[in-house]
């Protein structure tokens, strides 16, 4: 057993920080180790004006933490699976995710409208180009304008009048018990979601058989499943931060469904498959349909 205190490192927003509290509780069932969390400032936190692309991309919201992680002044760090790059770090293991939270998109608008009745040139905040996208192709004749910042800073910037609707995923609003600003729900079918979207996803240094083998005991193997399929299409497309790229699967009996939307550099142009396979072969599934989007698109969706 363990002696030594535990130290969880996460990023200091409120929505990072439940996450991070649902880990230790999670762990706190098969131990009674001390478990403190280290809030960490990371440049994405820092910088929140920028495109995340523009600044340096996804691994602005892990990169600090991973150092302490590499550097042993914490044990282990908590991420949102959407904000991390598709590659691991050197030295650094993610094996090991709670179980999925709801997937899917939420429009947040005044006077409570849905997408279908706000008005023409309505201003639509997003810092997602994927999320952009998929709304143009829905109504085109909206503005998208960016919007940075955590949760309720965004919701804060609507009241204020910057924007008539932004558009954020459900896990994180239920999760801050804002659900009462919801709008509009989209379904996955409608609006495919970011890889792993919905997931928390808990890193530990690869040498650290004891951490490993606790994260085991509380890691939701569907879960797992789920996430490494969708990161496998993020991997064969080399996807950043500026890959508008949309991937979801879920497990029904034996077998596993993916599905997955990418997107031309511009917009103008969706490359859609879904296939399904054995769940053994989940891997084999999501650099299948990786594999067909990269082809299909011609690598027209690099900037």
């Amino acid at each position: 057993m363990r002696k030594k205190k535990i130290i969880i490192g996460s990023r200091g927003s409120k929505l990072a920080l439940i996450y991070a509290n649902k880990v230790k509780n999670q762990l706190n069932k098969i131990f009674q180790n001390i478990i403190d969390i280290k809030a960490i400032k990371t440049s994405g936190d820092e910088n929140q004006k920028d495109r995340l692309s523009e600044i340096g991309g996804k691994g602005l919201f892990s990169k600090k933490i991973e150092i302490e992680l590499l550097e042993k002044r914490i044990d282990l760090a908590v991420h949102a699976l959407k904000d991390m790059p598709s590659i691991e770090t050197d030295g650094l293991i993610t094996n090991c995710y709670l179980k999925r939270n709801f997937p899917n998109e939420v429009l947040i608008s005044k006077n409570n409208l849905t997408l279908d009745k706000l008005k023409s040139n309505s201003i639509i905040g997003t810092s997602s180009f994927r999320r952009e996208y998929q709304l143009k192709h829905r109504r085109n004749d909206l503005i998208y304008k960016l919007i940075r910042g955590n949760v309720d800073t965004r919701i804060n910037k609507m009241k204020e009048g910057l924007y008539d609707a932004i558009i954020l995923s459900k896990a994180g609003i239920d999760n801050l018990n804002l659900s009462k600003y919801i709008s509009q729900e989209f379904s996955v079918d409608e609006i495919i979601p970011s890889v792993g979207q919905g997931i928390i996803a808990i890193q530990c240094r690869y040498d650290d058989e004891e951490m490993i083998n606790y994260l085991n005991k509380i890691n939701h193997e569907q879960t797992n499943i789920c996430a490494t399929t969708e990161r496998e299409v993020l991997k064969i497309l080399e996807g950043d931060c500026d890959t508008a790229i949309g991937a979801f699967s879920f497990i029904k009996g034996n077998k596993i469904n993916l599905i997955a939307e990418l997107f031309s550099v511009d917009g103008k142009n969706k490359y859609n498959f879904k296939a399904e396979n054995k769940l053994h072969l989940a891997k084999e599934l999501g650099q299948k349909v990786g594999n067909f989007l990269k082809k299909k698109s011609e690598g027209n969706y690099k900037r």
